[in-house]
């Protein structure tokens, strides 16, 4: 019976955490002179990334989803997982374009395949 649940990865909450304390140390900055202003943004920026960005996978396939955009591929794209020498997740895909896993690492790939509905033996062979 094919599991119906989703893995979802995502990166460090630390990473809003420091962007809210940017945002607060830009303050002043921004607030001295009106060309200042987007300053602002890329603690912003940085904050929506942190909480949007990464990787959820299912019995369906992956969905990557980036700052502003997102992606699926079916698990019939995926030729391969593995992990690069960063440590990072990557994905092979059928037309030979390696696509990076944001927020996978290398440990996380049994649980990426388990979202699959398989067994990581059975993935092996």
């Amino acid at each position: 019976m094919p599991r119906t649940d989703t893995a979802r990865f995502r990166h460090n909450q630390a990473i809003l955490v420091g962007a809210i304390v940017a945002t607060i140390g830009a303050l002043p900055l921004a607030s001295s002179r009106p060309y200042l202003l987007p300053v602002l943004l890329v603690p912003l920026a940085v904050a929506v990334w942190a909480w949007r960005a990464g990787t959820d996978a299912d019995s369906r396939g992956l969905r990557v989803r980036a700052l502003a955009g997102e992606r699926r591929f079916s698990w019939e794209q995926v030729v391969e997982l593995a992990a690069d020498p960063r440590g990072r997740a990557v994905a092979q895909l059928d037309d030979g374009r390696w696509f990076v896993l944001p927020a996978v690492r290398g440990a996380d790939l049994p649980r990426l395949v388990a979202a699959a509905g398989r067994d990581v033996t059975e993935a092996d062979q």
